[in-house]
């Protein structure tokens, strides 16, 4: 008999994605257990999509805890990003909020030019937005929901950095997030774990692209994290034991992410390009 999975946390649903964190039970936490922040981004600039919630808000609270100011690129989660600005300031970081679709290729034109104004610079980018639409065979899969979910999730990360590249200098960072599906495949996410592999090809890519400016250029792969993308995804009772398949036998949350951000955006990954980090509750991935 196949082993029944745990319960880990109450049914809900939420029905508009990309999903509110305010409206979850229990909260997502950002917090970064027993981060001390030294200052290893101090004088930085972040812009972070999809950093209202989630994975992009945990990363945005670690980058000002090290002294990085931040934009907050949202869609449309006002509410949210409110209080990831809240929390952010709450570290003595400056924060921007900007709102707009990130696969709009003049909306990340602009969300850059208004970066550099208001800070003067810009150093990193953290190419984190996403979304996803369970269905159970390709033929469900629309060309509509197929345009839109490469729009997000890939060609944003294009756009995004074409945007900013003329602004970044020496020493300069970029950080995508793909995830676990890239490596091992989602039978019900084939649109999604797609865009996901073309981040890690990017990724690669890119890296080797931009090495002679000296660029850095790396990625993140989270297995399952509590964030508001899962209620807002998934049936309730697949949320109510989301996670439970990890070797960990729980889902992940956002502030045990942050932490490879952190370490890709600052000095101490001097030797790292083209890698992927894996925060996936002990999952082993070949690739």
């Amino acid at each position: 008999m196949p082993e029944k999975k745990q319960k880990l946390q109450p049914k809900q649903k939420q029905h508009e994605q990309p999903g509110k964190e305010y409206k979850m039970t229990p909260k997502p936490d950002a917090e970064v257990k027993h981060q001390r922040g030294t200052g290893k981004l101090a004088g930085r600039v972040a812009i972070i999509t999809g950093g209202d919630s989630g994975i992009g808000r945990a990363t945005a609270v670690a980058f000002a805890k090290e002294g990085a100011g931040l934009a907050i690129v949202y869609l449309n989660e006002h509410k949210d990003a409110q209080e990831t600005k809240r929390l952010v300031e709450n570290e003595g970081a400056k924060c921007l909020l900007i709102a707009g679709d990130a696969g709009d290729e003049d909306f990340c034109r602009k969300a850059v030019d208004q970066t550099v104004k208001h800070f003067g610079k810009l150093t990193t980018i953290v190419n984190n937005a996403a979304e996803q639409h369970p269905k159970k065979s390709l033929d469900e899969i629309s060309s509509e929901q197929l345009e839109r979910t490469f729009r997000t999730n890939i060609f944003s990360y294009f756009y995004m950095t074409k945007a900013a590249l003329r602004h970044l200098k020496e020493g300069a960072t970029i950080i995508n997030t793909t995830s676990v599906t890239a490596y091992r495949g989602s039978p019900q996410l084939l649109d999604y774990s797609s865009t996901k592999g073309a981040i890690v090809a990017f990724t690669r890519s890119l890296s080797l692209n931009l090495s002679e400016k000296k660029i850095r250029v790396n990625g993140v792969a989270p297995g399952p994290i509590w964030t508001p993308l899962i209620p807002s995804t998934f049936p309730e009772e697949k949320v109510e034991t989301f996670g439970s398949q990890t070797p960990m036998k729980r889902a992940g949350q956002p502030g045990e992410v942050a932490p490879c951000y952190v370490f890709l955006a600052s000095d101490d990954s001097s030797y790292m390009s083209g890698q992927v980090l894996h925060p996936n509750g002990g999952e082993i991935i070949n690739g």
